[in-house]
């Protein structure tokens, strides 16, 4: 009898571990489950969220438009642009000024030595004198004329040796004046085989083709000088999308290759010849223009804004996008140890200076808070 009690007391200490453990095995399936849970999402520290320099924002409504891109150039009108040349070749004496300088109309650019240039004023000087007696010989002839003294053919001989006199007289004192040589010196006796080419406009040189000793010919172009007070943008527009542009529509544009800055303008001219790629032109001009410091042939990347449409957005730097999948990290708790995210798919929209629409932003409301910055390194550590 004794023995079925120990063995009965000893049946009951079995059952009772056996039942314990179980107990311990659900408790501790439990928690796994719940942590399985919680490792779903994505945890951060206040110091690793302040240390990365993290933000959070929300859903806004933001203005997209419907642009036509474009690229073009800085550019200047005709009249701000000038290639100096002389009317007669010769050789440069003295060529002072160098790429960049600034000039004033008016002032002096190169000196030109050409031995013609002594002709041509003789030539000048000869018929200057020969002038005043030519005409008080046609003066005479006509009143002897008009009183029968002389013959008719006489008076038409004077006439005519003095009108052709005259007209030689204008045509070289034209190109005197066309070489910048003073008429009154050369009457004088002031004779120089060396003459001035002064600057037809205000700017800056940006083209030097000559040195000292170059020799020049009419066509030769001896510099360029640009005035950049007034500058424009001249665009090129794929044949495409020209029927959707009008004028006074605005241009934002970028000068990629020295500022992340974005500038406005509007569209001023809209060409009528499609050229020989496929383009038109589209003449802009720019807003606060006095306040950039632009150069000529200055490339240029624009979006012409057709229209314009509202639709909630996030920043860029929000989305982060995987193959052809797009995420964002949306604040599901918030405690004293950091923060919890929860990986949320979202559908893209359209791309307009820094943000993007959604077109599906899932489970997200405008109350919700979004990492805004640093989700790309958490979800690339994933």
């Amino acid at each position: 009898m004794q023995r079925i009690i120990y063995k009965l007391i000893a049946l009951s200490v079995l059952l009772s571990f056996f039942s314990c453990g179980n107990k311990e095995a659900k408790s501790e399936q439990a928690e796994m489950q719940k942590e399985a849970v919680t490792d779903n999402r994505i945890f951060v520290t206040k110091a690793q969220f302040e240390r990365s320099k993290m933000t959070l924002g929300n859903l806004e409504e933001k203005p997209f438009s419907v642009t036509v891109k474009a690229t073009g150039m800085i550019d200047v009108p005709p009249e701000n642009r000038a290639v100096v040349n002389s009317t007669m070749g010769g050789y440069i004496k003295t060529t002072p000024l160098l790429i960049g300088d600034t000039v004033r109309k008016g002032q002096a650019l190169v000196t030109i030595d050409n031995p013609k240039f002594v002709t041509l004023q003789q030539e000048y000087l000869e018929v200057n004198e020969q002038l005043s007696y030519l005409k008080a010989e046609y003066e005479r002839q006509k009143t002897m004329r008009a009183e029968n003294i002389t013959s008719q053919k006489s008076f038409l001989q004077a006439e005519s040796t003095f009108k052709t006199a005259k007209a030689r007289h204008n045509g070289l004192r034209k190109q005197l004046q066309m070489l910048n040589i003073s008429p009154t010196r050369v009457e004088a006796g002031n004779i120089s085989s060396v003459v001035t080419i002064y600057a037809p406009i205000s700017g800056s040189i940006t083209k030097l083709n000559v040195t000292k000793g170059t020799y020049v010919s009419p066509a030769t172009a001896i510099m360029e000088i640009i005035d950049n007070e007034h500058i424009h943008l001249e665009l090129s527009v794929f044949e495409r999308d020209i029927m959707k542009l009008k004028k006074g529509q605005l241009i934002n544009f970028k000068i990629p290759e020295s500022s992340i800055e974005s500038y406005k303008a509007q569209i001023h001219l809209i060409g009528t010849v499609i050229e020989e790629n496929r383009t038109i032109k589209v003449h802009g001009h720019l807003e606060k223009e006095s306040e950039v410091n632009f150069l000529t042939g200055m490339f240029v990347e624009a979006d012409i804004v057709t229209e314009s449409t509202f639709a909630k957005a996030l920043p860029e730097t929000a989305i982060v996008t995987s193959e052809d999948n797009a995420f964002v990290l949306k604040l599901v708790e918030e405690n004293e140890k950091g923060y919890y995210f929860e990986q949320t798919p979202v559908k893209l929209g359209n791309t307009y200076y820094g943000n993007i629409a959604l077109n599906n932003y899932g489970n997200i409301i405008m109350t919700d808070k979004v990492l805004t910055k640093g989700a790309f390194s958490l979800l690339a550590d994933e």
